[in-house]
């Protein structure tokens, strides 16, 4: 419970820093996550609380620094002292240290709440015995609300619908809360709240839930939608206020309501013109929307310039095992599409996808890799990621694998590494764990290398004919900004990985591996 002498008090939402040296480290320090976001605006509508946003993925120069790493909690506490503070769990990589700050919290006498996709299941006992006084399950705007003015007395904590809790240690878990489907009752996101966050990509959203029901999938659900006249006030909103010109679409499949999604463009497209502002927006798509054309011009008037699409996979075996009804020779045809209208593709794929029982389907490394490399170039993807499978808490693919005896226990392959870079079960035969994370990255390092630096090079001394013989620098900029970019940015992956390589060697990951194996055999 409160203090109830107070007259104000201050919730602090911190998000927890990636584990080490992240692959996504270079995206984390641009942009931050909406989920914290939507609570803490939520709150800060409540009479008596001052609220704050601590992303330590994302901090300035300025900000208060660890020297381990993340923010210095000692010193915020100091400075600003929470009475509440919330953990946010959308990763399951930083749930060690989101446990971490628990503890820490929890000696300092505030009250810690933790919320995210990662506590399901067996999960939500581990958090409330690891720090956590009280877990949210599900969505958190409404939730986080009633459980405040519960810890002020104003209402029984049993009847807070959406909760898990210790209560002389035996686990309460109220009823689930029914998903949100009125969002013009929830506020606006409101960045500011952000402390030393030097954000450039802005994350907006207008439909949760997707029902692909893919195996490996969290996000699961009837999609809810929200106005598109809602996202055009959160994008009009961050112009004004922080002259944002970049945003991404949080949304799991952009394009859902199909006429709202035209509307929302044409409608985004008219506000640009009025403006005079030209805005840059990414959003994530199913390839099968490449046969809308008018969808598909719609978008590109509208501002929106790349597109993230889940090939997952150029196998189709491995399509069929994630519950994917899609052909390989039918995705490099629609990518091509998507490339034809302009668009940047980012592709986003899975390898070494664990085969079904009896699926009797056997593959190696080495034919794996080019089966990758050919697809990439064939489909004409400008960026990739290629991640392993993981078994995230709450998805089927963990319950099946789980049943089969295969995943390494988190004893061993801790918590941090369920990030996408590192083999957390036992794979199909012939592949092994080892060969497996090493022909992933080689698909990665073939598309990302240091050659690109002399390309670069290259194209800049070449854009001047190319305006010459095209005799209009518009035209010239178009033929020239998409090689230049990719270079740029392969060059720059290049960078990345060689980091993440030189880390990963000095890690102790390998014998880790070996000591998983054997408890699990």
């Amino acid at each position: 419970m409160l203090d109830l002498s107070k007259g104000t008090y201050r919730l602090r939402i911190v998000d927890p820093a990636y584990p080490a040296f992240n692959i996504y480290s270079r995206i984390a320090d641009k942009t931050t996550a909406l989920g914290p976001v939507c609570v803490a605006s939520s709150v800060n509508k409540m009479p008596g609380w001052e609220v704050e946003v601590i992303d330590e993925n994302n901090m300035r120069k300025y900000g208060p620094r660890s020297a381990s790493g993340g923010a210095d909690h000692e010193f915020l506490q100091s400075l600003r002292p929470a009475d509440v503070v919330g953990f946010y769990g959308g990763l399951t990589s930083t749930v060690p240290r989101l446990y971490e700050l628990a503890r820490f919290y929890k000696q300092k006498g505030a009250v810690t709440i933790a919320g995210g996709q990662h506590f399901t299941g067996d999960n939500i006992a581990e958090a409330l015995n690891s720090g956590i006084d009280y877990v949210v399950i599900g969505e958190g705007e409404e939730t986080i609300k009633e459980l405040l003015r519960a810890l002020h007395g104003e209402m029984e904590l049993n009847r807070v619908n959406g909760i898990a809790y210790l209560d002389n240690g035996r686990l309460i878990r109220t009823p689930d809360r029914e998903p949100i489907v009125d969002f013009d009752r929830l506020p606006l996101p409101d960045f500011s709240l952000v402390r030393y966050a030097a954000i450039k990509l802005y994350p907006v959203e207008r439909i949760r839930g997707c029902e692909m029901n893919c195996e490996f999938c969290t996000v699961k659900g009837k999609p809810r939608m929200a106005p598109p006249e809602r996202l055009l006030e959160s994008i009009s909103l961050l112009l004004e206020t922080k002259d944002a010109r970049h945003f991404f679409v949080v949304d799991d499949l952009f394009g859902q309501q199909r006429d709202e999604t035209v509307r929302f463009c044409r409608m985004l497209k008219d506000y640009q013109k009025k403006t005079g502002r030209r805005l840059d927006l990414s959003v994530q798509i199913r390839l099968d929307k490449a046969g809308d054309s008018e969808l598909l011009s719609a978008m590109r008037q509208a501002g929106i310039n790349t597109v993230a699409i889940g090939f997952e996979s150029p196998i189709e075996e491995e399509l069929k095992a994630m519950n994917k009804r899609i052909r390989p020779e039918d995705m490099i045809s629609l990518a091509r599409t998507y490339h034809k209208f302009g668009f940047l593709v980012h592709g986003m794929f899975i390898f070494g996808y664990p085969m079904k029982e009896g699926a009797g389907f056997r593959l190696g490394a080495n034919e794996r890799v080019k089966r990758f490399r050919s697809f990439i170039r064939k489909a004409k993807i400008d960026t990739i990621q290629v991640l392993l499978p993981g078994p995230l808490p709450g998805t089927e693919l963990r319950k099946r694998l789980e049943k089969q005896n295969r995943v390494y226990p988190v004893k061993d392959i801790g918590w941090e590494y369920y990030d996408g870079n590192f083999p957390l079960f036992e794979p199909d035969e012939p592949l092994t764990a080892e060969t497996m994370q090493d022909a992933s990255r080689k698909v990665m390092g073939k598309f990302y290398q240091f050659k690109y630096i002399f390309k670069i090079g290259l194209n800049i001394f070449l854009f001047p004919s190319l305006v010459f013989f095209l005799h209009n620098i518009r035209s010239g900029w178009k033929r020239w900004y998409r090689p230049w970019r990719n270079d740029l940015v392969r060059f720059g992956g290049w960078v990345i990985l060689r980091k993440w390589f030189s880390e990963f060697r000095k890690s102790k990951f390998r014998q880790k591996l070996q000591k998983a194996k054997k408890h699990l055999n």
